[in-house]
């Protein structure tokens, strides 16, 4: 596989972490999966929406890799998958250094320019 079909499947598989996410009730399915594996009734227990509903937000986790359902005996079980989560991670932590570096920078030059402006005397309106 070529460097750049590599890089838009990695892309395309970020997207759908992200898009997943984007969604508060698909986030907090991810935060009860993280305590373990939860049946699927289990899971949509504390939603004030239906079951199909909910079976639609574990569609869009598990397309997007984030969780994968298991059968145990009669009941389907969740179980959170970690790469995808520890991929966002690491674009996140990625940009994070660059915003830390840049807001240093203008810490840096707010203090360097603050006695030249404590120096100014204001201007005196027009009477």
């Amino acid at each position: 596989m070529s460097t750049g079909r590599v890089t838009a499947k990695k892309e395309a598989r970020l997207d759908a972490v992200f898009g997943a996410l984007a969604d508060g009730t698909r986030r907090r399915i991810v935060a009860d999966l993280a305590r373990g594996p939860v049946s699927v009734g289990e899971l949509a227990a504390p939603f004030a929406i239906s079951l199909p509903a909910v079976s639609k937000h574990l569609d869009v986790l598990e397309r997007a890799g984030l969780i994968r359902r298991e059968r145990d005996g009669r009941f389907l079980r969740c179980h959170l998958t970690s790469e995808p989560l520890d991929d966002a991670s690491a674009f996140i932590e990625h940009y994070r250094s660059f915003w830390q570096s840049s807001l240093a920078q203008l810490a840096d030059y707010v203090e360097s320019t603050e006695p030249a402006l404590a120096k100014r005397k204001p201007k005196q309106g027009k009477k």
